[in-house]
């Protein structure tokens, strides 16, 4: 699991690509949003973005927190999301937490609404990269 988290050529094909990511302590880095279409109108125009990232912990195999401001923002706001990971019986249970949220401003609950969305889909992605890597032995 900590392989899957820290390991650029492998988090790109569940997360997305990155420029400079090693799972040390003071690290910047940047995400690359993938294109996305622009609007219905427009299906060949794309936007890319990036996140920028600082790794705040990092204990291998036990937890991974990173500092997350999408600079496509408006108004950028620095979330953190932490990776904790635990064992359990004969696995790893993950827990994902983004937090830094003012669910009391109607902008950051939309965020926060849209981030859990497309957490959903990532961890779906991660489930499915684990289950190759399990059977390639990454």
């Amino acid at each position: 699991m900590w392989h899957a988290l820290t390991d650029p050529s492998v988090v790109q094909r569940w997360l997305m690509p990155s420029t400079g990511f090693v799972a040390s302590v003071g690290t910047h880095f940047v995400f690359t949003v993938p294109p996305q279409p622009s609007s219905a109108a427009r299906r060949q125009a794309t936007s890319v973005g990036e996140i920028a990232c600082e790794v705040l912990a990092a204990r291998p195999s036990e937890q991974l927190t990173l500092s997350w401001v999408d600079l496509r923002a408006e108004r950028p706001t620095r979330w953190v999301i932490d990776w904790t990971l635990l064992s359990q019986g004969r696995g790893t249970r993950l827990l994902l937490t983004h937090s830094g949220f003012d669910i009391e401003d109607r902008r950051q609950k939309m965020a926060r609404n849209g981030m859990e969305r497309m957490w959903h889909g990532r961890l779906s992605r991660l489930r499915d990269v684990l289950d190759i890597g399990h059977q390639n032995l990454f």
